[in-house]
């Protein structure tokens, strides 16, 4: 960026500020962060970058979920990486610890700072997407001269929060480019984009914390992507995406509590709940166990045969043996 340029876009930061802005737009709110963080607009320094140590232990903390969003992070950059854009998979800090873009663009990638290992917290880098998306857990873009610091005005940057299997932020989807001819159009499609690998990630993250649960969609969530709870043996809910936990209610308290996931969802689900309808299923199973000999069902049940009779003719059910 050329001295005026510099001093331009330093110009129109610092009136922003000086204004009563900050009330009504989440840009200037950003800037005026970036401000409070003793950062300069017109700073020319690179951006802060991580050793290779520092770079390993900060994978090491998120590892199941870079593990997670591998085949998403490559969808993504399929869909994106032929019209010069990087995928940059950022920690709960803002620093990329995994990325896709082609080898043609990595050395002006690398100088940019797109790159793993380089801090792109609000606190180092002022308004960008990373940071600022992590601050303000939402997805949002951060066009060009939206950036606080002037050097970083060139790129244009598309990121969304992900979420881990606890409804915690702890990582953020970047969609990043420093072409010039990006058209809002796209912009508006590369958001779409990354939204919805970013909910994918949540979502294979989370089955992976649960492996031996079923996860069911309830039907309020079920249109909108993420919204999934965790139920073990008993039908009781041990876990739940963020989604899941803004529809329902669901707080750390409840889980601990292993309340049963009709308590939480109701409607459809209350049938389950019904002590006649429960012990009606657990007897048709015995009986189908036990090809209909009542004799052998109850064995299984650890009954004996008439109080088996007397759950059979209470319950209306016909036995074959």
């Amino acid at each position: 960026m050329r001295g005026t340029a510099i001093v331009e876009h330093a110009d129109k930061v610092q009136a922003a500020l000086k204004s009563s802005d900050a009330a009504r737009s989440a840009l200037v709110a950003s800037w005026q962060r970036s401000s409070q963080h003793r950062l300069d607009p017109t700073h020319r320094s690179p951006p802060e970058r991580l050793t290779q140590a520092e770079l390993s232990l900060a994978r090491l903390r998120i590892e199941p979920l870079i593990s997670a969003a591998q085949a998403s992070l490559d969808r993504l950059y399929l869909a994106v990486g032929g019209v010069g854009c990087c995928v940059l998979l950022a920690d709960r800090d803002g620093v990329p610890v995994e990325r896709r873009g082609a080898v043609a663009d990595d050395e002006t990638f690398h100088d940019w700072g797109l790159w793993t290992g380089t801090v792109w917290s609000e606190e180092s880098e002022g308004t960008n997407a990373i940071g600022t998306s992590l601050v303000e857990q939402r997805p949002l873009t951060i066009h060009r001269g939206q950036h606080f610091l002037s050097r970083n005005t060139a790129l244009s940057c598309t990121t969304a929060p992900i979420y881990d299997h606890q409804g915690n932020v702890a990582a953020a989807l970047d969609v990043s480019s420093c072409r010039a001819d990006l058209t809002e159009g796209f912009v508006n499609l590369i958001a779409l984009a990354v939204g919805d690998a970013a909910r994918r990630i949540e979502a294979e993250n989370f089955r992976l914390a649960f492996p031996h649960a079923r996860i069911i969609l309830p039907p309020e969530v079920e249109r909108s992507p993420g919204g999934m709870i965790a139920v073990d043996t008993d039908d009781l809910v041990i876990g739940a995406t963020r989604q899941a936990r803004l529809t329902y209610g669901i707080t750390r308290e409840r889980l601990e509590r292993r309340l049963p996931v009709a308590d939480i969802v109701g409607g459809r689900m209350h049938a389950a709940e019904d002590l006649d309808e429960a012990e009606r299923a657990a007897l048709h199973r015995a009986l189908a166990r036990a090809d209909g000999n009542v004799s052998a069902a109850a064995q299984q049940l650890g009954i004996s045969r008439a109080t088996l009779h007397r759950k059979l003719n209470r319950l209306g059910m016909r036995r074959t043996h």
